[in-house]
Order: C-alpha cells, then sequence, then structure tokens
C-alpha cells in the first residue's frame, strides 16, 4: 500500500510539473511579446501606412486589411467545399470510396505549407504573371478544406442515430433528414472545427510568400498584390533596423491575440454546446 502511494504521489506530480510546463510556454510567449510588441502599439498601428526605415511611427494597417481579405475569401472558398465533402463523408459514402477520400485528406492535411505555397504559384501566379490576393487565398483554402472536412465529418458522425431512424421513421428523405435534422445537431462542433481552421490559416506564411507577396500601400481589388501580418513579421524581423523589430513584434502580439481570441471563442462554443445537450 506505502508502494501504490509512493508511486500514485510520484505520477500526480511528475504530471502536474509537465502541465505546468506546458502551461507556462504559452504564458512565457505570451509576455516575451507583451514586453517587446506592447511598445509599440498604439493607434496609429491600426490605422497608418509602413513609414520608411529612420523614420519614426506608422503602422501595420494595410497589412491587417489585407490579412482579413485573404483569410475571408479563403473561407469563402474552402468552408463550403470541405462542409459539403464533410456531409458526404459522413452521411451517403460507401466504405472503398469513403476511404479513398479520407486518406487523400489526411495526406493533404499533412502537406507542408511552402509546398502548397509553391502549388498555387505555378497554378495561379504564373498563368496571371502577377501576384495577388486570390492566389493566396486560394492557397489557405487548400489548407482549410481537410480541416473542414475531417471537423464536419467527426461532428456528425456523433450525432446519435436515434435521432436519423426517428426522422425517418416519420417519413422524411435522407436529404431532409441530414438537413434538418442531423446538421442543426452537430453544427455547434462543426462550427467550432471551422473556427480552428480559420485561426490556422490566419498565421500562415510561407504560401503568401509566393502567392499574394507584400504591398506597402493600400490595395482596392483583389488581383494584385496586398500586404498581411504574416508576411510583414517576417520582412520586418529580417530587417536591420530596430523600429522595423518593434514593429514586427507588435504585429506578432496582435496576430496572436487574434488566434487566442478565435480558440477561446471556439471552447465557448463547445462548452455550451455540451451543456444544452445534458
Amino acid at each position: 500500500m506505502r508502494r501504490r502511494k509512493l508511486v500514485n504521489g510520484l505520477m500526480f506530480t511528475l504530471t502536474g510539473v509537465c502541465a505546468v510546463a506546458t502551461v507556462s510556454v504559452l504564458f512565457f510567449i505570451l509576455g516575451y511579446l507583451v514586453w517587446n510588441g506592447g511598445r509599440a502599439l498604439n493607434w496609429e498601428f491600426f490605422t497608418q501606412l509602413q513609414k520608411p526605415p529612420g523614420e519614426a511611427g506608422g503602422g501595420m494597417a494595410n497589412a491587417i486589411l489585407g490579412s482579413a481579405k485573404i483569410v475571408l475569401l479563403a473561407t469563402l472558398i474552402g468552408v463550403p467545399i470541405g462542409f459539403l465533402a464533410g456531409i458526404y463523408l459522413s452521411e451517403f459514402s460507401g466504405q472503398t470510396f469513403s476511404f479513398v477520400i479520407r486518406y487523400t485528406t489526411d495526406l493533404l492535411n499533412g502537406v507542408p505549407s511552402i509546398i502548397i505555397g509553391i502549388f498555387a504559384y505555378t497554378l495561379v501566379v504564373l498563368p496571371m504573371h502577377h501576384f495577388s490576393a486570390i492566389a493566396g487565398a486560394l492557397a489557405l483554402s487548400l489548407i482549410l478544406i481537410p480541416i473542414t472536412v475531417r471537423s464536419t465529418e467527426q461532428f456528425l458522425r456523433s450525432v446519435p442515430g436515434t435521432l436519423r431512424e426517428a426522422a425517418l421513421a416519420l417519413g422524411a428523405n435522407k436529404w431532409r433528414t441530414v438537413a434538418a435534422v442531423v446538421i442543426p445537431a452537430g453544427l455547434r462542433g462543426i462550427l467550432a472545427g471551422i473556427l480552428l481552421g480559420v485561426a490556422r490559416i490566419a498565421g500562415e506564411t510561407a504560401p503568401l510568400l509566393f502567392t499574394s507577396f507584400n504591398n506597402r500601400y493600400w490595395t482596392t481589388g483583389w488581383d494584385q498584390p496586398v500586404a498581411s501580418l504574416p508576411v510583414m513579421i517576417f520582412t520586418y524581423a529580417i530587417a536591420p533596423y530596430e523600429d522595423w523589430h518593434r514593429q514586427a513584434w507588435a504585429a506578432g502580439l496582435v496576430l496572436l491575440a487574434l488566434v487566442l481570441t478565435v480558440n477561446v471563442a471556439t471552447r465557448l462554443i463547445l462548452s455550451r454546446g455540451a451543456a444544452s445537450r445534458q
């Protein structure tokens, strides 16, 4: 009995230390970003363009807007495709074909983002002969699609089969059962998975270097190079100017805050969904 208590106390302490270490890494990153980037955050950062090297002030308003445009377009492209594919895998596919689709989706989900960037560069940028927000959005949508597919399928499969049987027993056909019963039952989980996918693509840098590239000015259209926060962080971080380094830290803080906000919103959606089922 003494040996059991000793082993139990040792393992409990070890797991607690590992949990504290994991959380400490996150808080260390947050603290480091707040310390270095918080000093460069002001109203100008969100409303003005970049200044030339040596000039004080300026901001990354165009990069913030550019990131929002690219992520929005990527979401509009990737979410419907992934959502419908996930419904098909969960509700309509057979064994052989669904295995092929799942395996392909998992492979696509594991492809390095820089490879996706090169693919989008070859497929879109070279034929168009210029970089554009459309090319960047297409590259990010290729990352978002497999995440949406797998999360949609997973949460639809978690819906109890009795709900499907009840709808079919009342005379509803297959599509009406899926649209009116199954999807609403798993909607919170699906939405949470989509939000996590959007948070994932919001921080991608490599695909945008090959597709949307960069722009130091305002962009009014979709068919031209556009600035984005990840690319601006990369560009400013490797520059030899101290004021650009401070701007890069501030941009990193803003980007991380946005990603954390999306993740917290996802957790709230999932927790409310679990509470409503209880």
